[in-house]
């Protein structure tokens, strides 16, 4: 009691009052933080205009085991008789359940749609380790998985496939490994070559910035040189997307680029918990270190250049994040037996966000149509 009361007359009763304040204020902050922290992820029921959740519908965030690690996907449909159709983010390791929840909310009335978060990605990023996992071939060998299961669990001979930048790698080998398991494919933000694709990329760019006497990053481009990169390849890499995004290569309605999209549904995000949010950010960065080496090695226009499902591709026509020009050289050699290049005029990198109504009547209308008169014809 003494003690206290000499510290009493030391600081002052009223720094006494400011110094409880400061801590109650940082034990509510804890709890609060605490809370959130704890929160589960989450996703909304599909629920008719009265507010009863639709009879037959599925609204399901699940975790999986692909190629011997926890995963997770997000399932969601209006009815589980109507065919699947599985989607392969970009990046490597650019996470996108929310955004795809919310761009597919049409598509949900025609198909069950997956969303899933590959090894290393959002709510899949402890899958990350080993790290030696993070090659190509695991990553088909857990997409064939995947699709084994969705084709089983729902009943299906086959499923839709559709992937984007760096799924859209993925896809394409994904689907000459194993043709039997997909009606057909649906590339967008198609990557063809990779080490071409990164050096049209930059060129672009510069050229962007010289056009716009943009002295400071014509300065920034002419630093970290033309790819393939070396020393500090990563932080070259990610200074030129930067630079893209800023001259509308990547999202053409934004000179910010993609990344306040991605955030802003992060941030809003239910199927993500705290924890999540913060390991989408850490996944990005070390997918991208993991496997950008070996994607820098891919030419499909030379390894696949024969694919046995139809084939659409959805080109953004200012898309140089996957310079969408080396895509159209692809589609012209490609041996499909259905194939068809739909141009989305105001898009860049992500046609179905920029467009969103253009790619869901083409899904719904084109793709779905089509591949029921092809598999008709093929029986």
């Amino acid at each position: 009691m003494v003690s206290i009361f000499v510290v009493v007359l030391f600081i002052g009763s009223k720094q006494i009052n400011k110094v409880m304040i400061l801590l109650y204020i940082i034990i509510l902050l804890i709890i609060i933080i605490t809370f959130l922290y704890l929160i589960p992820g989450r996703t909304s029921e599909l629920k008719d205009p009265q507010g009863h959740t639709l009879p037959g519908s599925i609204a399901s965030l699940e975790e999986i085991n692909l190629g011997g690690q926890k995963q997770w996907i997000l399932i969601r449909g209006t009815n589980t008789r109507n065919p699947v159709m599985l989607f392969l983010h970009g990046g490597p390791g650019t996470a996108d359940m929310t955004l795809l929840r919310r761009y597919t909310t049409e598509l949900q009335n025609h198909f069950i749609v997956v969303s899933w978060d590959q090894r290393g990605a959002g709510k899949s990023f402890n899958a990350v380790n080993p790290p030696s996992c993070m090659n190509i071939n695991q990553f088909i060998s857990d997409a064939k998985e995947l699709s084994n299961i969705l084709c089983d669990r729902f009943n299906q001979k086959k499923i839709f496939l559709v992937g984007h930048s760096w799924g859209s790698v993925l896809g394409i080998l994904t689907v000459q490994k194993c043709p039997d398991l997909f009606y057909a494919y649906i590339g967008m933000g198609q990557i063809i070559n990779m080490y071409e694709n990164e050096k049209i990329s930059y060129e672009w760019t510069l050229e962007q910035a010289q056009k716009a006497n943009d002295k400071r990053n014509i300065t920034k481009l002419s630093e970290i040189g033309k790819p393939p990169y070396t020393g500090n390849w990563l932080k070259k890499f990610m200074t030129q997307r930067r630079l893209l995004g800023k001259y509308r290569g990547e999202l053409y309605g934004s000179s910010k680029g993609a990344f306040p999209l991605y955030l802003g549904n992060l941030i809003r995000s239910t199927e993500y918990t705290i924890a999540d949010k913060v390991n989408f950010f850490r996944g990005i960065i070390s997918s991208v270190r993991l496997i950008q080496p070996e994607l820098m090695k891919i030419k499909l226009d030379v390894t696949a250049p024969v694919l046995k499902v139809p084939v659409w591709l959805a080109l953004g026509k200012h898309d140089y994040e996957a310079v969408s020009r080396l895509a159209h050289q692809y589609f012209e050699k490609l041996d499909a037996p259905v194939k068809e290049l739909i141009w989305f005029e105001n898009s860049a990198h992500l046609p179905h966000i920029e467009e969103n109504e253009k790619f869901n009547d083409l899904i719904m209308n084109k793709v779905l149509t089509e591949v029921t008169q092809y598999s008709a014809s093929a029986v």
